[in-house]
C-alpha cells in the first residue's frame, strides 16, 4: 500500500507514520507537510534513511503541487494537515479557514479524480461542542462547534461527506478526543506542564481548571487510524476515545506528583473566550465494527510521556526555542525534497 500523509511532521501525523512503518512492512509513505510552526521535521529524523519513507515540503492549498503529488498513484490519503490550536484561532481565524477548509477542498478535488483512493480525514471531538455532564456524544449527535478552530474542522467534515455523496470518494472520518504522548508541540497542555514544571516555572490554568477532556494515548489513536484505513466501510464516521474524561486541573496535579513538584507552580489565569467546559465521546461503534480498544491507560501513558520528554531534552529545547525550524534547511536543501527540484 502506498499512502500520502498530509501534515505528517506534526504530533499525531509523525506518530502515525512511525506506527505504520513499524507495523506494516509493505507500506510506503510520502509525508507532505508545509512545516508551519507545529510541523517539526525533527519528529521523523530517525526515519530519514528508511527506503519506504519520503518527505516533501508543500502546501495542501497549492493545487499544482497537489496534482503533481497525486500523480504518484497513491492507494490512500490520511489527512492530518490542519491548524489546531484553539487560542490561535481566537486570535486570528484566517489561517484556520485557509488550511482546514480550503486545503481539505483542494485534496478532495484531487481525490475525486483518482477514484480508487481511500480518503481518511482526521477530525476532532470539538466539532460537537461542549458535552453536558454525564453525556457522551455518539456519531449521530449534531455538530455544534464553538470556536473558530472547531467550526473550521466541522466545515471540513461537511466537505468530506459531500464529496463522498456527490462524487463517490471513498472517505472515512475519525473524530478523536485529546491525544497525548511523544513529540507533542509544547504549547499543548501536557507537554507544557512537563516542560514548565521541569524548570520550576508557573503553569497557567484557565479559569478554575475544571474543564474536562478525555485523554487518549497517541499510539492507541494510531492503531485506530490504521484499522479504519484498512477495514472501515466507505463513508463511515467513527468516534475514538478512551472513555474517561478528567478535569484539566487533575491532569496537572498528576504530572506534578510524578515529577515531585509542588502545586504552588499552578497559576490561575483568565479563562479564554468561549471555552468549552467538557468533551466526551462514545466510541462503541469503532470498538464493535473494527475491534479497536485503547490499550494504554492514562496513568501508564502519562508515565511514558514524562519519561520520553525527560529523555529527549534536546528535542524539547529545540521545540521551545524555535531551533527546529532550521532543521529542514540543514538537512534537506541538497536532498531534492522540494517538488520539481
Amino acid at each position: 500500500m502506498k499512502i500520502l500523509v498530509t501534515g505528517g511532521a506534526g504530533f499525531i501525523g509523525s506518530n502515525f507514520i512511525r506506527h505504520l512503518l513499524g507495523t506494516r512492512s509493505g507500506v510506503e509513505i510520502l509525508n507532505f507537510d508545509k512545516l508551519t510552526y507545529a510541523g517539526n521535521p525533527e519528529n521523523l529524523a530517525d526515519q530519514e534513511g528508511c527506503p519506504r519513507y519520503q518527505f516533501v515540503r508543500g502546501d495542501i492549498c497549492d493545487r499544482a503541487a497537489i496534482e503533481k503529488i497525486f500523480a504518484s498513484n497513491f492507494d490512500a490519503v490520511v489527512h492530518f494537515a490542519a491548524e489546531t490550536h484553539v487560542d490561535r484561532s481566537i486570535e486570528d481565524a484566517s489561517p484556520f479557514l485557509q488550511s482546514n477548509i480550503f486545503g481539505t477542498h483542494c485534496l478532495l478535488e484531487a481525490a475525486r479524480r483518482h477514484p480508487r483512493i481511500r480518503f481518511v480525514h482526521i477530525s476532532t471531538d470539538e466539532v460537537y461542542g461542549s458535552a453536558p455532564a454525564g453525556v457522551s456524544f455518539a456519531e449521530e449527535s449534531p455538530l455544534d462547534p464553538r470556536s473558530p478552530y472547531a467550526a473550521s474542522k466541522a466545515s471540513a467534515e461537511h466537505l468530506v461527506a459531500a464529496y463522498a455523496n456527490t462524487y463517490g470518494v471513498s472517505t472515512v472520518i475519525l473524530r478523536c478526543t485529546n491525544n497525548f504522548g511523544p513529540f507533542q508541540f509544547p504549547e499543548k497542555l501536557i507537554p507544557l506542564v512537563i516542560a514548565n514544571a521541569g524548570e520550576d516555572k508557573p503553569i497557567p490554568v484557565y479559569g478554575d481548571g475544571l474543564q474536562e477532556r478525555d485523554w487518549l494515548f497517541v499510539e492507541d489513536f494510531c492503531r485506530a487510524i490504521a484499522l479504519a484505513l484498512e477495514n472501515a466501510k466507505q463513508g463511515s464516521f467513527y468516534n475514538v476515545s478512551a472513555g474517561a474524561p478528567q478535569p484539566n486541573l487533575e491532569i496537572i496535579r498528576t504530572i506534578l506528583r510524578q515529577l515531585g513538584k509542588s502545586e504552588s507552580l499552578i497559576e490561575y489565569v483568565l479563562d479564554r473566550p468561549g471555552h468549552d467546559r467538557r468533551y466526551a465521546l462514545q466510541s462503541s461503534k469503532i470498538r464493535r465494527e473494527l475491534g479497536w480498544t485503547p490499550e494504554v491507560t492514562f496513568d501508564e501513558g502519562i508515565r511514558k510521556t514524562i519519561a520520553w520528554y525527560q529523555a529527549n531534552r534536546e528535542w524539547l529545547a529545540h521545540a521551545r526555542s524555535g531551533e527546529y525550524r532550521n532543521y529542514y534547511d540543514r538537512h534537506y536543501t541538497n536532498r531534492s525534497a522540494l517538488l520539481g527540484k
